[in-house]
């Protein structure tokens, strides 16, 4: 059986993907906001089976996110290729509240995708979503969304903050910006424009935007010029891709993504999605990464072979290819040297402040820091929920000495959205188990304790399981008889997602799940994980 393109291609929070082919080779970079490393890099050959290959922002020189607000963090990365050479183009955006964004762009390269990525170079703040276009005269341009702070009265634009899209030159041998920069497009009457990427055939420069906001309006405008500097006509639909008007499509918020064309001059069109929980707006998944697979009409613009605008499941993949096995159950086996590459930890370029894997050769040891939640430094490594159903054990060995000392499993969104099955210590339980949940508690991050007493476990290793059916929220333990004992009233996962605690124009990540430890009294107490297992249920 002939495989087919099944979107999301890349499950889970992986949003505004940049697409690029180098050879019969295509990558694809998404958003990473606070975790880090940053950047996620997928390598595929047929736009159907997807491999994580590198996350290449991994150093302090290139990207430090402690302190840094949910939700900001590296936005909108662009990956393209040429003079022998990757290009990646990245935000990092400081703030995210009030009428600021503080938003630094930069660009760094390396000879191969796994590296050695370059110090970046810094280009400008003037907004976010930048990326770098390579004409075929040899020249570069840069091109970026401008952040407008000022009163919005009497503004020429719908969103005023959304200023429009500017161009301006790259010189790569100086590593700067050169002449003046110019706005060349200010968007539709749709309004917040952002996410620009050029593209380039038969003398027409193609312009794809982001519009909508990142929500349910979400989509894909699209414009062209026979000039790069404008201006700029709209798409005779002005959307090529949005499920804006299409309540009951299974992929909603579709928008802000890129053209690719295969070497026999197929073309393919990314965009970031959602898939609600049924009968919700919520998306505990967050925005994916999805493929549609375009025509080019006889008027020399890009629509979708299916027609329409609302983007599909199902895609034909640009050669007959077999069909993929099914995923099998996924077990991290932890090595001396690195982590599995399915896991992430949060902000911090200094990994080694909280965690170790030579400590205890086997085991994941976290070294209990701050709260979690915190914004600097939290022991969390944690990898994304790519399954509405899925069930994740852990062992855990761990000896807290005072009730400022936790340590265990947490399905994480964000410090207003996360429920932890919590190792700990009380003066009535001694070593016990305890659940701590921020129920979409935004602004404040107030914790509940779902648990009405602590449960006393005694001392060894325990292991931790919880398990999530779409909305449902099940933890549950084992002793040394391995016995496993749900834990707890089941919990709403549901809060774990884009549109709860503050809502999806500022929570831009995803669901994580994975292993915690803080020790508030400032001892950095450890704790040691191993065996790790994860099993999702594809939702067909």
């Amino acid at each position: 059986m002939s495989a087919t393109i099944r979107n999301p291609i890349l499950p889970g929070f992986n949003p505004d993907p940049s697409i690029c082919r180098v050879g019969e080779d295509y990558y694809i970079a998404t958003s990473t906001f606070e975790w880090y490393p940053g950047v996620q890099i997928h390598h595929s050959r047929d736009l159907v089976t997807w491999r994580l290959v590198g996350r290449p922002l991994d150093r302090a020189s290139l990207l430090d996110l402690r302190g840094e607000p949910d939700s900001c963090g590296v936005w909108a990365p662009c990956l393209s290729h040429a003079d022998g050479k990757f290009w990646l183009v990245y935000t990092d955006v400081k703030r995210l509240d009030g009428n600021f964004k503080d938003a630094h762009n930069y660009i760094v390269t390396a000879p191969a995708i796994e590296g050695p990525w370059s110090e970046r170079a810094y280009v400008n703040s003037s907004g976010f979503d930048p990326s770098l276009f390579h004409d075929d005269d040899g020249l570069k341009w840069f091109v970026n969304m401008l952040w407008n702070h000022r009163d919005p009265a009497g503004a020429r634009l719908r969103h005023p903050a959304f200023f429009g899209i500017a161009l301006q030159e790259w010189d790569a041998q100086a590593g700067r910006l050169i002449g003046e920069a110019k706005t060349i497009f200010t968007g539709s009457p749709h309004g917040l424009v952002e996410g620009p990427h050029l593209h380039k055939r038969k003398g027409w420069y193609y312009l794809t935007t982001a519009e909508g906001g990142t929500g349910y309006d979400h989509a894909v405008t699209m414009a062209r010029s026979r000039r790069l500097d404008g201006p700029y006509e709209l798409h005779p639909n002005v959307h090529l891709i949005t499920s804006k008007d299409a309540p009951a499509a299974p992929l909603q918020r579709a928008g802000h993504g890129q053209i690719v064309e295969t070497p026999d001059g197929q073309v393919y069109h990314t965009h970031l999605c959602s898939r609600p929980l049924p009968g919700q707006s919520r998306s505990p998944l967050g925005r994916e990464t999805a493929i549609q697979k375009c025509v080019w009409g006889d008027d020399d613009w890009l629509y979708l072979a299916d027609g329409g605008q609302v983007p599909s499941v199902a895609v034909p993949p640009p050669f007959a290819t077999p069909a993929a096995p099914a995923r099998a159950r996924e077990r991290s086996v932890l090595s001396p040297d690195r982590l599995p590459p399915d896991f992430q930890w949060l902000r911090t370029p200094h990994p080694e402040r909280i965690f170790s894997l030579a400590a205890r050769p086997g085991w994941l040891r976290l070294i209990g820091r701050e709260s979690i939640g915190s914004w600097f430094e939290q022991a969390l490594v944690a990898r994304r929920q790519e399954h509405f159903v899925y069930r994740a054990e852990v062992e855990l060995d761990f000896e807290p000495r005072t009730f400022q000392q936790a340590a265990g499993l947490t399905a994480y969104y964000n410090r207003y959205k996360f429920h932890a099955l919590a190792v700990g210590w009380s003066e009535t339980a001694g070593r016990s188990l305890t659940i701590l949940s921020c129920a979409g508690d935004y602004p404040e991050g107030r914790l509940t304790f779902p648990l009405p007493a602590s449960v006393a476990v005694g001392e060894g290793p325990i292991r931790l399981a919880v398990s999530v059916d779409h909305a449902r929220l099940q933890f549950a333990y084992a002793l040394s008889d391995g016995v496993w004992r749900d834990i707890g009233p089941a919990l709403d996962a549901s809060l774990l997602s884009d549109e709860a605690g503050g809502g999806e124009h500022r929570s831009f990540t995803g669901a994580f799940v994975g292993m915690f430890a803080f020790d508030t009294s400032g001892g950095a107490a450890h704790a040691d994980f191993r065996d790790f297992d994860y099993e999702g249920a594809d939702d067909d």
